[in-house]
Parts: C-alpha cells; sequence; structure tokens
C-alpha cells in the first residue's frame, strides 16, 4: 500500500509490484493493484519519485497523473496504472526499479469548480473516458 515516508511528506509513495527494466527512449505501463476512495473536491495527482528524475531522466508519459475521485467506480475498477519513459542522454543507460522500490508518489489535493459549472457525465472508463 502507498505510504508517507515521513510526518512530513505530502507524497505517498507507490512501491513497484514487481522487478522493472526501463531503457532510454521506452515506456513502461506498471499496475499498481491499488484503487483509491477519494472524497468529492480533491484530486490524487501522481508524480515520479524525484530520484528517478534526478538520477535517470526518469518521467511520467502525461507529466502528471491525475486521479479524479469518480475514478474508484470506473468500469475498469479504478485500478490506477502508472506509465514511465526514461529521457536518459546517455546511450544504452538502463533503469532498474526492484520490486517493493517506490517509483512514484500521489499527493492529494483539494480543487475548486467554477460557479457556472454544469459538468453532469459519469465516468465509464479510464483513460481518455471523459471526453468522449
Amino acid at each position: 500500500m502507498p505510504k508517507r515516508a515521513t510526518s512530513g511528506s505530502a507524497g505517498y509513495d507507490f512501491y513497484a509490484p514487481g522487478y522493472v527494466t526501463l531503457k532510454t527512449g521506452n515506456s513502461v505501463l506498471i499496475p499498481t493493484g491499488i484503487r483509491a476512495k477519494i472524497d468529492e473536491g480533491w484530486v490524487l495527482s501522481v508524480y515520479p519519485r524525484s530520484g528517478l528524475g534526478f538520477k535517470h531522466r526518469v518521467q511520467l508519459d502525461n507529466t502528471v497523473g491525475i486521479i479524479d475521485a469518480d475514478y474508484y467506480g470506473a468500469d475498469n475498477e479504478g485500478h490506477i496504472m502508472i506509465k514511465l519513459s526514461c529521457d536518459a542522454h546517455e546511450v544504452g543507460h538502463t533503469v532498474y526499479i526492484e520490486k517493493g522500490d517506490g517509483f512514484a508518489q500521489g499527493i492529494f489535493t483539494q480543487f475548486g469548480i467554477t460557479v457556472d459549472d454544469a459538468a453532469g457525465d459519469k465516468r465509464t472508463g479510464g483513460f481518455g473516458s471523459t471526453d468522449k
């Protein structure tokens, strides 16, 4: 389960469910097996762990993962998937993430909406399902 490392940490660390190898110019989709039940008016933002970014230029393919409150009840059961890519400049650079290593972090943030907001549709899936 994701957890904060210290009492001052904002992010809940996600841990690799298995061994991951990531080479320069490639991406890997990591199924976390995690669902997050989030109160209305809150969002979970997912970022790569800073050490992976600084040492290996690892980033999320969509820059920041946004997990909305209604994703929990989506048709895909709201499982959080995190896709990482490696943009290291060294040819042949490889990143090894061991099972149990922290590789991403999630931060809960409260948000507001405009007074004339009229959103009323219901989510049916995951990636790209809300713009159809």
